[in-house]
């Protein structure tokens, strides 16, 4: 029988690392865990002094960068083997089309919907299209985690490519409102594993001190599905059929499969199991408890301010309900224990997790706010086409690109990631702030100029939680985190536009009343973002322009609140060195 790894064999790597046990070094190219104590834990103390549970099951190798599983099955890759030269480029390139199809997917909607009530006569179902991809998409993001957790993850990603896929051809040929409805919740279903299915691909490919600049990449060139989006939108359902909209991503989709198809993409797990054993590690009750816990929540916070009051019985049937089953999730994830557990609380409990978690869904939030807000400034406020107000958008987008890549290679040359998030969310505060003066007068120079200093500040952070989490997690945690992660910004992204939407529309009342006290609110509100043109008389319009300029303006005090929240929050992401963390894992004997 193999001999037990004692207590004294597991040790702490670094001040921060916490959560990885190791075999000592008479131990590190023998010890095998026999299958009976695959299931023993051992405490180790982490950098603030308390305590984490680590299991026995797993053994780090320092030298050879090896996992092996307890039952002594196959080693994953060795650290060293990445994916390099021109097939990186590919990966990267098939990673950011799919992330940029999901970005484009929900934008370029947008611009579709007139068009699309109109074939189906469904005007009640507008909100469904949106509502439908998003719930599905949240609400199965954990468990796409946990499948990249004990399947190859190339094979799983091309599955939610496909479904992706699959609901977006279902839309292009629908034939009714529902039918476009249900494609849509396919689609949503297969992009709950793409985002966090990329992130993962990239912590398996490349090493840690590349990835700030290579995951820089993805997001910022991904982000042009926001901009582009409306642009292409607009054209196709003027020059062709809304159905283009969703036919545009089945040839990008077909290439992005076939790249990652002719690709090995190493993985950090153990010998994947048997597709009939997958089940048993599924955690499906906890998944069966998820779902039904965030779709309650992401529909109260769709149905509250717009189909209900928030003091309806529905919306406050929903966030009880939420909230019960979320309760009866948190207890199943502690009776199984973090092995088996979709979710790991003990990861939860790492300050690093939380307050990554935290700072990412903050950022998206402000990505998100200023997304939605930016384009209305220049449709609403300044009068213009949505392609010409899309264009207006691209400084933001331009200049979060090039700080994104910018700040991602200096963190691979320099080591540390927490600088760059407070310098993130400095220029995110001043450039809200200097957004927020902004009336329907302001000069091209000046708008053009604010917008910079919003897209430095957004590009600079806003991969740094996700290398915050990689380099403080070890592998085997590595999918499982980025799963949550995701979910953290979707809740959060959904939390705060839904604030932001409470903003503009109390704001807008407020200052209807101030500028153009004969028009109402709700008539404004029901006209649209472009259509209150129509329904207000000339000597009125300035009055309503100047009111939703100085509404727009307040979403952007939000913004800068968020922003603030990251400074205290940036500190609990720790101030590692990722350079070391590599070097650790080479030498530490």
């Amino acid at each position: 029988m193999d001999r037990p790894i004692s207590r004294g064999s597991v040790k702490e790597q670094g001040s921060r690392d916490g959560f990885v046990a190791d075999a000592s070094l008479d131990e590190k190219n023998s010890a095998k865990i026999s299958p009976h104590r695959s299931h023993e834990k051992v405490t180790e103390m982490k950098d603030d002094g308390g305590s984490t549970t680590a299991d026995e099951g797993v053994v780090e190798g320092e030298k050879e960068g090896t996992t092996q599983a307890a039952d002594g099955s196959d080693e994953v890759p060795k650290d060293e083997e990445y994916v390099t030269g021109i097939k990186l480029l590919l990966v990267l390139a098939a990673l950011t089309g799919s992330t940029f199809l999901i970005l484009l997917d929900m934008s370029i909607v947008v611009t579709a919907v007139p068009q699309i009530t109109t074939t189906f006569n469904s005007l009640a179902d507008v909100g469904w299209y949106g509502a439908a991809y998003n719930l599905c998409s949240a609400a199965l993001q954990p468990f796409a985690g946990k499948l990249y957790t004990h399947l190859r993850s190339k094979w799983i990603y091309l599955s939610c490519l496909f479904l992706f896929e699959l609901g977006s051809l279902i839309c292009g040929v629908a034939k009714s409102s529902n039918m476009l409805i249900v494609g849509r919740a396919i689609s949503g279903m297969g992009s709950a594993g793409l985002y966090n299915g990329a992130l993962t691909i990239i912590g398996n490919s490349v090493p840690l001190e590349k990835r700030p600049m290579i995951i820089g990449i993805l997001i910022g060139l991904a982000n042009m599905g926001l901009v582009i989006g409306p642009l292409v939108g607009g054209a196709l359902t003027e020059y062709s059929t809304w159905r283009w909209c969703f036919y545009l991503n089945l040839p990008i989709g077909g290439v992005v499969a076939v790249l990652l198809a002719l690709i090995h993409i190493p993985d950090r797990i153990s010998a994947p199991l048997p597709l009939l054993e997958v089940p048993r590690h599924l955690d499906l009750p906890g998944c069966i408890l998820f779902i039904p816990s965030a779709l309650m929540l992401l529909l109260a916070l769709q149905f509250g301010g717009n189909d209900y009051a928030w003091n309806s019985s529905v919306v406050i049937g929903l966030f009880v309900g939420s909230g019960v089953m979320a309760m009866l999730f948190v207890f199943w994830e502690h009776h199984v224990g973090d092995e088996k557990a979709m979710i790991p609380l003990g990861m939860l409990k790492k300050r690093v997790v939380c307050t990554s978690a935290l700072v990412g869904g903050i950022n998206m939030s402000v990505t998100l706010v200023g997304s939605y807000y930016l384009p209305m400034y220049f449709q609403s406020v300044k009068g213009e086409t949505p392609f010409k107000g899309g264009v207006d958008y691209l400084p933001t987008i331009l200049a979060q690109l090039i700080s994104a890549v910018t700040s991602g290679a200096l963190v691979g040359r320099m080591g540390y990631y927490l600088p760059w998030v407070f310098i993130g969310a400095g220029f995110s505060a001043v450039g809200s702030g200097l957004i927020s003066t902004w009336v329907p007068t302001t000069a091209t120079g000046i708008w053009i100029g604010y917008q910079i200093i919003l897209g430095i500040g957004r590009g600079s952070s806003m991969q740094m939680h996700i290398i915050a989490i990689q380099a403080n997690l070890p592998p085997s945690l590595l999918s499982v985190s980025m799963a949550t992660l995701v979910f953290a910004q979707t809740l959060s992204g959904a939390v705060f536009i839904t604030f932001a939407q409470l903003i503009f529309t109390e704001g807008l009342g407020k200052n209807l009343e101030k500028y153009a006290p004969s028009v109402s609110a709700k008539t404004i509100l029901a006209a649209g973002g472009t259509g209150f043109r129509e329904v207000v008389s000339p000597s009125e319009l300035p009055g309503v322009v100047m009111a939703y300029s100085k509404s727009i303006s307040e979403v952007f005090y939000l913004c800068v609140a968020l922003s603030g929240c990251v400074f205290i929050l940036g500190w609990g992401m720790g101030w590692v060195d990722i350079r070391k963390k590599k070097a650790e894992k080479k030498g530490d004997v």
